[in-house]
């Protein structure tokens, strides 16, 4: 574990009260308190070593599976895209990411190194971090049977490597160990691509962009896929493709995809959020788990 960085002077970023819509891909949400853009993992570590024990943290990277309440955020905010952006190669079958890395550009980064096992990545439309938070995934990869160790920040400002064994993980969810901050890397496992898998990135964007709404104002998926169905068709079986609640909607591409329009509100996204989940558990029985992390304040 690192010694402590309280000392060091900050060297980022901070504003009080940026407004947090313009950093979410849903676009909408109020203004954080706070909102740090460090320099560099050091100038982070720093800041978190000077925040209160009880100060509420949001770590940020795309914004792209949060949905900030229009009350907005009151404490701090972690903003890692841009940031913490160092990409390598170390040794024949690990390669090093921080956790503001794009998940598409790790993914492009190893199919151009001639490296399998991380294009399913090229699907997930956020951040290192982020995926290392909820074990994103998608068509069938998911994050963390790729991991051979993460960096975890604390706190107190220290940080250390720790192995997989040290999370609870399952699917979409990751809980971390006492005093857990957040995470600032990983390490993950690649193997020499022999040819098969030599445009598996290039296949996971076209996939993508023909069944996903790209380009359009979304989270990615909503809801959890329970097992053994799809959020996608439990919603869509129920008839709310295209259903609204003020400037949001039910993607009419995929069911479970909500897109924003102009002028749509926090509020419009969660009370469309209910409407599914409340009405696919009235109809099937099945209740759906959101997927995406809704927090702040209600206005």
């Amino acid at each position: 574990m690192t010694a402590l960085v309280r000392s060091r002077a900050l060297r980022g970023r901070l504003r009080e009260r940026e407004p947090l819509a313009p950093h979410t891909s849903w676009r909408v949400g109020g203004a954080a308190d706070r909102y740090y853009e460090p320099a560099d993992r050091d100038d982070l570590l720093a800041f978190l070593a000077r925040l209160a024990p009880t100060e509420p943290l949001l770590w940020l990277g795309l914004g792209s599976n949060l949905l900030v309440r229009d009350g907005g955020w009151r404490g701090s905010v972690i903003a890692l895209h841009g940031t913490l952006d160092a990409l390598r190669r170390e040794g024949d079958t690990t390669l090093y990411a921080e956790a503001g890395v794009h998940c598409a550009r790790l993914a492009k980064f190893a199919e151009r190194a001639r490296l399998a096992g991380l294009g399913f990545m090229a699907g997930i439309p956020g951040t290192v971090g982020g995926a290392l938070a909820m074990n994103a995934g998608a068509w069938g990869g998911e994050t963390w049977p790729a991991v051979l160790a993460a960096e975890a920040a604390y706190r107190d400002g220290s940080s250390a490597w720790l192995q997989p064994s040290a999370f609870t993980i399952g699917y979409r969810q990751v809980v971390p160990p006492a005093n857990f901050a957040g995470f600032l890397g990983a390490r993950f496992a690649v193997t020499p691509d022999d040819g098969s898998h030599a445009h598996a990135t290039r296949e996971s964007l076209v996939r993508r962009k023909a069944t996903q709404p790209v380009g359009r104002p979304s989270a990615g998926s909503t809801f959890r896929n329970p097992p053994g169905d799809h959020a996608a068709r439990l919603i869509e079986s129920c008839g709310l493709k295209g259903a609204r609640a003020g400037g949001a909607a039910v993607s009419a591409q995929h069911a479970n995809f909500i897109i924003t329009e102009p002028g749509a509100t926090a509020a419009d996204v969660e009370t469309l959020i209910e409407r599914i989940r409340s009405t696919v558990l009235q109809r099937t029985g099945v209740e759906l788990v959101a997927e995406v992390r809704i927090v702040g304040e209600r206005r």
